[in-house]
């Protein structure tokens, strides 16, 4: 199974913090968000894992490199296991022009093969992993149609995410229609926003280098999507799980309370602080 991460988004709302680190090597906890976004992948049963990264990303490439001077620390032995369970590659966005230009990165090393995409800022939590699920309705569909993750958003947050809307041929499944890239809530079809994972045929390669820039100048995935739906059928679906968007500092802060809540070293630690700062 082959995954795509991009990973070479600017960072802008993390400033200056992401001056000279990217974003996606932030800490949840005890990692940085990548290290899930690939924990997450190989979890699915990806074996081959490239990470669009950009100028200034070079952090993201060290972090899965072996480091000789960490000799075998126990800190280390995850991460180590976890580079051997996949190949992972990098290439570099030359310039920021929008997901879509960054997905489109790893048209030759995809191939014509269909492959996922996780966003490099993005945690899912679930029982079944995300690409997993979106894989199994991919066959389950007949194995020629994309299909993208969706839930539903709250009306103050739909401009901040791509919008479908269409029929819902079966429960969890929509027959994509329609596709708008954060649209204000005039606009919006519906309240699916799409959440940034999808399992992609390989046809969206040449529907990306059609499309025409839009929003500040992008490339946005979802208009490529709008011209994919001339040609076959893009499927929408909700998923079983909690996502975490780490897009701004606050977002951010919430995954590393939540995080630290589950953690059963920590749980009683950090009750007991947020109790005394409320207090």
């Amino acid at each position: 199974m082959k995954v795509v991460i991009p990973a070479a988004g600017l960072g802008a709302r993390f400033l200056p913090a992401t001056k000279s680190m990217p974003k996606e090597m932030l800490p949840v906890l005890d990692r940085p968000i990548i290290q899930y976004v690939v924990e997450e992948a190989v979890a699915a049963g990806a074996d081959d894992i490239m990470i669009i990264t950009g100028r200034n990303k070079r952090a993201i490439e060290d972090q899965f490199d072996y480091h000789p001077e960490f000799g075998d620390h126990p800190a280390l032995r995850a991460l180590d296991v976890l580079t051997q369970q996949a190949d992972l590659f990098f290439v570099r966005q030359r310039r920021p022009r929008g997901l879509g230009d960054a997905v489109v990165c790893a048209a030759r090393h995809v191939g014509r093969e269909p492959f996922g995409v996780l966003l490099g800022d993005t945690i899912h939590l679930c029982r079944v992993p995300l690409m997993r699920q979106l894989h199994d309705r991919f066959v389950e569909l007949g194995s020629h149609s994309s299909v993208i993750a969706v839930e539903r958003v709250s009306d103050s947050k739909v401009s901040d995410y791509g919008i479908v809307a269409g029929e819902e041929v079966r429960p969890g499944v929509i027959d994509v229609r329609s596709a708008i890239e954060k649209p204000t809530l005039a606009e919006a079809p519906s309240r699916f926003g799409i959440t940034g994972a999808y399992w992609l045929t390989p046809t969206v390669f040449d529907c990306i280098r059609r499309t025409a820039p839009g929003r500040n100048g992008e490339i946005h995935l979802t208009d490529a999507l709008t011209l994919l739906l001339q040609q076959e059928h893009v499927y929408a679906v909700t998923f079983e799980g909690t996502r975490y968007d780490i897009g701004d500092p606050l977002l951010w802060l919430r995954a590393n309370i939540e995080f630290a809540l589950r953690n059963p070293q920590l749980r009683d630690q950090v009750l007991a602080l947020l109790r005394s700062e409320a207090a």
